[in-house]
């Protein structure tokens, strides 16, 4: 697929990126919406269909299969809009020489599209030929979507759980699988065999025979074996990935899944080395899968892409991703979140971002989840959860259920952010007779959890003024470390500049190397991760640590010998680096020493 720009914009919480496609798709870039909050979607639609006098009904929760039917809905209708506005740009930009000469001027050298342009103008410069090679030929951005697996939530009428098909995650792949889009589904928070089951219930998912998928697999990754794992669990079933998105365990924004302590540098440099190997060892198992189904089998191999995400900040960095490991795509996340050209994030949230500093942005077990989950010191989701503990009265109402899964005190369901939940641990709290400190630890590791579902998608709702009776107005907004070193609201077109390095929009000039920030967070959580257990740590909680250290170890041998034999690339901060890296390493022998003493 002809391709513009060498980076995307990946999922941020569930309403922050719920309309980028409208926004940027028209510019050849690709972004992902969170399918996770059908009731805002359908609310948008209705937003949307108004704004561009399409034809509007409502779908409410009275309809069989509604959620299925909202994200179908919801996801043809940003499809139309965004299709509309890119035959728009196509128009514009095609006028003139001068505004295809600027056009290409805001994409990359490495650009697949930019290069073919070049190719065909070398000789000759026909305007009316370019014309209408362009209109043929120009990339629109792709319209993705993503689906958390474990999100799957069981459903219920009347008491009677409802089959499987209906779960939330189930409801959701079925509502992208019988939308119009042409694009991906990005699969993420882990492998969940039922839903990957699910996907053979849809001929859009499996290959032609020129190897054309309709709808697309992108598996979210932090590491090379479960990209294996998963990608082969999906081939006997017939199904392709064509996509691997690694992203940085603690370094990115929203949910956190710590490797142990595989560092983004080796994963990604296993990712390189293993290409071909996975394209040769997945592929075969596609093929047999295939013809036991009596599927069409492609006449060549598939294609894969492997892309990565987290942290990224600067023109050097993405340029080191593309050139050093062979990505074919870079996820820019947290700084598109001052864009208001890209994302939807409320005027009051904005400026708390933009005064974040990287006291302010911190890793919490604020998410009912029980995921580590990057937040923002001061949000108005956890202003409301102070105030209601304040009061006596700790935890959530919980209108939309969508993290009801605990299922300790409810066949179907409770979210532990919720008042219910928390009211019922609280009363088993009491009745364990502990000591003050003991009691007060419990009580706050209960009442910390804070309604995210909710709070994630509050942010669209105000931006564009829409009615929050339900949901409230309380944001939780999910930045990355990253974060701290943006601070000022910037256009989509200083953006892109920015990231090919026409412009830097950084002020700050201490922002470390993205590989060495990973390496401190992760030498941050092992240390919290000792401090966790240092009073009854266990045997096999003491071999993890001693393990975790030693991968990171590994990771610190590896960034020393790529950094040594750098050319252009990170020169004037050369130096820097080796002193944080032996920085990194005094910090985790001491680690060690305590890991080993324990």
């Amino acid at each position: 697929m002809t391709t513009g720009h060498s980076f995307h914009i990946p999922v941020m919480g569930i309403g922050f990126t719920i309309d980028s496609p409208v926004k940027v798709s028209q510019f050849g870039i690709d972004s992902v919406i969170s399918l996770v909050d059908d009731i805002l979607l359908e609310k948008l639609r209705k937003m949307y269909c108004g704004k561009f006098n399409l034809p509007y009904n409502e779908i409410t929760d009275k309809i069989d299969d509604f959620r299925a039917l909202r994200i179908t809905s919801y996801l043809d209708t940003i499809q139309h809009i965004a299709q509309e506005k890119f035959e728009d740009f196509k128009t514009t930009t095609t006028e003139t020489a001068n505004s295809i000469k600027h056009y290409f001027s805001s994409l990359p050298d490495s650009s697949v599209f930019k290069q073919e342009f070049f190719q065909l103008t070398r000789n000759d410069f026909n305007l009316e030929d370019v014309k209408k090679w362009m209109k043929e030929h120009m990339p629109m951005g792709s319209i993705d979507v993503n689906i958390m697996t474990k999100v799957d939530k069981e459903n219920y009428i009347k008491k009677k759980k409802l089959p499987a098909e209906f779960n939330d995650a189930h409801a959701a792949l079925r509502g992208f699988a019988k939308s119009k889009l042409h694009s991906s589904v990005v699969l993420s928070a882990g492998m969940n065999p039922r839903l990957y089951s699910y996907l053979e219930q849809f001929d859009a998912f499996f290959p032609d025979s020129n190897g054309y998928i309709e709808k697309k697999i992108v598996l979210k990754v932090s590491d090379y074996r479960s990209a294996l794992i998963q990608g082969k669990f999906l081939a006997k079933k017939g199904i392709w990935v064509s996509e691997y998105r690694i992203e940085s365990g603690l370094n990115c924004g929203g949910h956190a899944f710590a490797t142990d302590g595989y560092l983004m540098g080796p994963i990604l440099q296993q990712f390189k080395d293993n290409r071909k190997q996975l394209i040769v060892t997945v592929h075969e198992l596609l093929i047999n899968a295939l013809q036991l189904k009596g599927r069409t089998i492609p006449k060549r191999p598939l294609p894969l892409k492997i892309t990565a995400q987290g942290g990224v900040g600067t023109a050097e960095e993405h340029r080191f991703l593309l050139e050093e490991y062979q990505v074919d795509s870079v996820g820019w996340g947290s700084a598109f979140l001052l864009v208001p050209d890209a994302t939807t994030v409320d005027k009051d949230t904005l400026k708390k971002l933009v005064r974040a500093k990287e006291k302010d942005l911190y890793l919490s077990n604020i998410s009912p989840l029980g995921i580590p989950f990057h937040s923002l010191k001061g949000n108005t989701k956890d202003i409301e959860k102070e105030i209601r503990i304040s009061h006596g009265k700790p935890g959530s109402p919980c209108p939309k259920k969508f993290v009801a899964l605990n299922k300790d005190f409810k066949e179907n369901g409770l979210c532990t952010a919720s008042r219910q939940y928390q009211n019922k641990k609280l009363e088993e709290l009491e009745t364990l007779n502990l000591n003050r400190s003991e009691y007060e630890y419990h009580y706050q590791k209960i009442t910390e959890k804070s309604c995210t579902c909710v709070g994630l998608g509050t942010a669209a709702l105000l931006a564009y003024d829409l009615d929050t009776k339900i949901e409230g107005d309380g944001v939780s907004i999910c930045p990355g470390p990253n974060m701290a070193y943006f601070s000022k609201i910037t256009s989509l077109q200083d953006m892109i500049r920015h990231i090919y390095g026409k412009t830097n929009i950084m002020d700050r000039t201490d922002r470390p190397n993205m590989f060495i920030k990973e390496l401190f967070i992760y030498l941050d959580y092992l240390k919290d991760k000792i401090e966790d257990t240092r009073k009854r740590v266990t045997d096999r909680q003491k071999k993890h640590m001693l393990t975790f250290a030693a991968n990171l170890k590994d990771g610190i041998a590896y960034y020393h010998t790529i950094f040594d034999r750098l050319g252009a690339d990170f020169k004037e901060v050369k130096s820097q680096l080796g002193h944080d890296l032996e920085k990194g390493s005094s910090i985790l022998r001491s680690l060690e020493e305590e890991i080993a003493t324990m």
